[in-house]
């Protein structure tokens, strides 16, 4: 993916709208920040600023989520990996 001029690797978890602009909710797992500088962690992308995309070979486990984890709030959820 393609997000700000970045090329990331993400797990999409959440697709749906949020205070009425669609949104993806994904765990980054790699991400070309400044001088090659990775970041790792939970990021939420809004869909309108997507460059481009790409589904990899790749499988991801499913969900990351703690048994302590509450999700976001989505006006509407188009799809949730669980």
């Amino acid at each position: 993916m393609r997000y700000k001029g970045q090329v990331r690797v993400v797990e999409p978890h959440d697709y749906g709208v949020q205070k009425g602009v669609e949104r993806l909710l994904v765990y980054q797992l790699n991400a070309t920040v400044g001088a090659g500088a990775h970041t790792i962690g939970w990021r939420l992308f809004d869909i309108s600023k997507i460059e481009s995309l790409s589904v990899l070979g790749a499988k991801f486990r499913g969900s990351r989520r703690a048994a302590d984890q509450d999700h976001h709030t989505w006006d509407v959820l188009y799809a949730r990996v669980d």
